[in-house]
């Protein structure tokens, strides 16, 4: 009650979705991914012909088809999760494995080029933008695949009918790190293939 007598309105706490931990493990990532991409800009500044003559090399297409596939992956994970909250089990699994085959086409695309690069002659040790070219994009596929690794298992889960919508937390957390796999490639595909010193 306030001093005139009515009740105090009821305020909604918002909270992050999913586990704090995971959070705390998305902003250390990030800000990792963040430092490198840091060195990256600096170090396109000190050799800009070495990193122009780099940027020519790569495929802006790949990339884009990367980028695609992608922000449609976490289109599907967005449905799964609407889904498991409206009790559509089977759509949200659906939904889970169309997000993999989405992360799947990366993983094919990303090796095509990395194979390309090679037939070329290009590797990490070759001068500093295939350095950090590789490293980025090689340090993010990992990621890519560790979250693919968490989207089977998501599915496994959700098939089972262990989620429902007061039990979301564990579901919430792999999908916060999809997102988050998705986010570090929308920074690091312009900054790489797209943007010049």
């Amino acid at each position: 009650m306030n001093a005139v007598g009515y009740p105090q309105p009821v305020t909604a706490v918002k909270t992050l979705p999913g586990d704090f931990a995971v959070w705390l493990f998305i902003f250390a990532e990030l800000s990792v991914f963040a430092l490198l991409f840091l060195l990256f800009a600096i170090t396109r500044v000190r050799y800009p012909e070495i990193f122009a003559q780099g940027q020519a090399s790569v495929s802006t297409s790949a990339g884009l088809i990367n980028t695609l596939a992608l922000l449609t992956s976490s289109y599907f994970v967005v449905i799964a999760q609407r889904a498991l909250l409206n009790n559509q089990r089977m759509v949200s699994v659906i939904n889970l494995l169309l997000a993999l085959a989405c992360a799947g086409l990366y993983l094919g695309v990303k090796s095509v080029e990395y194979q390309h690069l090679a037939e070329l002659g290009f590797g990490l040790g070759s001068n500093d933008f295939y350095f950090f070219y590789f490293g980025l994009t090689g340090f993010h596929m990992l990621h890519v695949i560790l979250g693919m690794l968490v989207l089977l298992f998501l599915s496994y889960k959700v098939y089972r009918g262990s989620y429902h919508r007061e039990r979301m937390n564990e579901f919430e957390s792999g999908a916060c790190y999809w997102h988050m796999v998705d986010l570090l490639w929308l920074m690091l595909f312009p900054l790489v293939y797209v943007l010049q010193g």
